[in-house]
């Protein structure tokens, strides 16, 4: 099953259960699944990877949204966009520990013949591909900034 037919099916859940914010959360996930693919060069069918970077950036927007909130002292607004979060979540896949994440960049770092922080970009290239979906970008930039200035 596509990660559009699951969302499709939780939607109808949903909207049954009378969940407004579950509801709301999944609709927009569908919506921008839908524009990337009907975007020009876009596919019907798009690939999981593709999904996944929806996803991340999905989860991404909220994240930030919820940080800003919280600064401001808007507990409401916070609340609801960290719901949103947890909702987007259920569809990622399992994030890496940070462990995990150091050695798969190790691995990065050897195989691009990276030998300091002038090399950060070629890692990053690299490493935002492999890891999509599996690790937070800002997390893989802090750790290959330690990993290439040691």
């Amino acid at each position: 099953m596509s990660l559009r037919e699951k969302i499709d099916a939780d939607i109808k859940k949903a909207m049954m259960a009378k969940q407004k914010e579950e509801l709301t959360a999944l609709r927009s996930i569908k919506s921008m699944i839908l524009l990337a693919a009907t975007e020009k060069g876009g596919k019907e069918e798009m690939s999981e990877e593709a999904e996944m970077k929806i996803l991340a950036k999905a989860l991404k927007q909220r994240k930030d949204s919820a940080d800003i909130y919280q600064e401001q002292g808007r507990e409401d607004l916070y609340e609801k966009e960290m719901q949103e979060v947890r909702i987007i979540e259920k569809y990622m896949p399992e994030q890496l520990s940070e462990e995990d994440i150091k050695m798969a960049l190790q691995k990065i770092i050897e195989e691009v013949g990276a030998s300091g922080p002038q090399d950060m970009g070629k890692v990053m290239g690299k490493a935002t591909q492999v890891l999509a979906g599996k690790a937070d970008g800002k997390t893989i930039s802090t750790l290959v900034k330690q990993l290439l200035t040691h």
